[in-house]
């Protein structure tokens, strides 16, 4: 028997203004997106914007429907979106946040396991990173250096060769 670790190390920061530029601007840009979110079941609403190696950003909301909890992720509406409109360029960053208007939204969230499971897939097929920013409307950040982090062991296409 080997007793084996993975171990996990992220950025945490007090607040927006201890974040480089970019950085800043890509979290703002999510916690505003989250204003187009389509979430009239839960009332939780996410956004997700994405940088691109070639600096083009795109985003991406949560999705729900009457169908609940059917829908999408704001984080693989925004992967849909960049590899639609970008299908050639390497994700560099995705920053998510969230507003919850019927409790708080002052501490990161993290993606769900179907996100982390994508952005784990996207990374491998780009052969890239992909860091990720997480806070909410206010309070600290947890900047990830690579997705793959957050899902440790996962399935991969190599498990099916």
């Amino acid at each position: 028997m080997h007793k084996l670790q993975q171990p996990f190390e992220y950025l945490c920061y007090d607040d927006i203004s201890e974040l480089e530029g970019q950085d800043a601007a890509l979290l703002e840009a999510a916690r505003k997106i989250t204003a187009q979110a389509y979430a009239p079941y839960s009332n939780f609403r996410v956004g997700a914007v994405i940088r691109l190696t070639n600096g083009e950003t795109v985003s991406g909301t949560n999705q729900e429907n009457a169908s609940f909890p059917a829908g999408i992720c704001a984080e693989r509406t925004a992967l849909s979106v960049a590899t639609s409109l970008f299908p050639n360029m390497a994700i560099e960053t995705i920053a998510v946040s969230y507003h919850n208007p019927e409790g708080n939204s002052d501490q990161p969230i993290s993606p769900c396991g179907i996100c982390r499971q994508s952005l784990s897939e996207y990374e491998q097929r780009q052969q890239h990173p992909i860091r990720v920013i997480l806070g909410g409307q206010n309070g600290k950040i947890y900047v990830i250096p690579a997705a793959g982090q957050l899902l440790p062991l996962s399935f991969t296409s190599r498990d099916m060769e």
